[in-house]
């Protein structure tokens, strides 16, 4: 095989990006990127208990269709910015999901 046909190994890779997260803020949803580059989203659970962060995490694996296992918390727990590692994806890969976002 041509190694410029190769496709990119995902086996260990991973992406980073931060999210702006609107707990309490109707049915969950992507709203976009920011200027900044930030991924907007809001999640219908309160931020009591880690209820709007595993929220984030399902609805976020659920957009980019990966196990809910493959996307973590890594800052930001108890603040409204997070920033989040998806494994198994390129940061191209969430790149071309949200045009604009910074990863």
């Amino acid at each position: 095989m041509d190694s410029d046909r190769r496709q990119p190994d995902r086996t260990h890779a991973s992406a980073r990006f931060a999210v702006r997260l609107t707990p309490r803020g109707g049915a969950g949803r992507v709203d976009g990127v920011s200027d900044d580059g930030v991924l907007q989203a809001r999640v219908s659970a309160p931020a009591v208990g880690g209820l709007a962060n595993s929220a984030l995490l399902r609805l976020l694996a659920e957009e980019l269709d990966v196990s809910h296992t493959s996307v973590r918390l890594v800052a930001g727990a108890t603040g409204r910015q997070k920033l989040i590692v998806v494994d198994g994806l390129l940061p191209q890969d969430v790149a071309r999901r949200w045009p604009g976002i910074k990863v």
